[in-house]
């Protein structure tokens, strides 16, 4: 607990990360996101500064966590030539958790090393609500000694944890992980709206798909919330049309035709292009449900 942590990225997963550490007894130094009014008052709530800069974020901590929403957003702070958490971040350890491609943490990775910094991914499969409660699943990548150097406040944060490998390879699972989840949500929202169409009674329908092979954990997770059209933001929509993105992109990469996972993409994409993209995945559902969107 000797090491001082700060948090770039304090949204509703970030903030929830540094409350859990800061609970645990850790000493979280620095707050910082675009959003000033969501950093100053977290910091407030913390105790800890909250720097206008990058580079004040690097200087205040010796591991900075960092939970930004897409490759844009993590080049802006390790590559921007004015200010960078890169700037003088020589035995600094940086743990990337968003899904992001693979490509961007290979990059960070590199460049991190080249100043003499580490960089660990600690991409997440789990909820806001996980996060406060310390209950996040993790899929770490990178240099498995820069693990067991952060390993003693990883898993406070995680009720389960797996090394995959070498840099960019936790990015890739996690864009497996996403992929089949959105598929499995397109899907549910695809036969609910069918049933809801041919006038079947949607709780017995549930129960019936919970008994047979079309059992989930979507139906438990977003069934409900489909039904009666609560998109109440969890996983956003937005972020299921990148992440699925992200899948689609890598089977490009090595060749590979995946017709439903490009499907899943098109939706959430029209989704978004609706301005629908601020609910949550469930909210596909508004797309197949007859009297809902087109």
């Amino acid at each position: 607990m000797s090491q001082t942590i700060a948090f770039v990225g304090v949204g509703r997963m970030g903030a929830n990360m540094a409350r859990r550490l800061k609970d645990c007894g850790f000493q979280v130094t620095a707050v910082h996101d675009v959003n000033r009014e969501a950093a100053t008052s977290l910091a407030a709530e913390l105790s800890c500064a909250a720097p206008s800069t990058l580079a004040e974020v690097t200087a205040a901590a010796d591991v900075i966590f960092t939970v930004v929403t897409h490759d844009a957003a993590m080049r802006s702070i390790f590559f921007n030539e004015d200010d960078s958490l890169l700037k003088d971040a020589e035995g600094k350890i940086f743990i990337n958790c968003a899904t992001l491609s693979p490509g961007i943490h290979r990059e960070i990775y590199s460049a991190a090393k080249a100043v003499g910094a580490q960089s660990l991914e600690a991409c997440m499969a789990s909820s806001i609500s996980h996060a406060r409660e310390g209950k996040l699943y993790l899929m770490l990548a990178g240099d498995e000694a820069v693990y067991e150097k952060v390993r003693g406040m990883i898993e406070p944060m995680s009720v389960n944890r797996r090394f995959i490998g070498g840099p960019g390879r936790a990015a890739e699972v996690k864009a497996l992980v996403n992929m089949v989840m959105n598929i499995n949500t397109a899907g549910l929202a695809e036969g609910l709206g069918l049933a809801a169409a041919l006038g079947h009674d949607l709780s017995m329908i549930r129960e019936v798909f919970s008994q047979t092979g079309a059992n989930s954990r979507v139906l438990e997770t977003d069934g409900g919330d489909m039904c009666a059209r609560e998109h109440d933001c969890w996983f956003s929509a937005e972020h299921a049309a990148k992440d699925s993105g992200i899948a689609l992109g890598l089977a490009r990469e090595v060749g590979l035709n995946l017709p439903l996972n490009e499907a899943t993409t098109q939706q959430y994409e029209k989704m978004v292009s609706l301005g629908l993209g601020g609910l949550d995945k469930s909210g596909i559902a508004e797309l197949t449900f007859q009297g809902r969107h087109a």
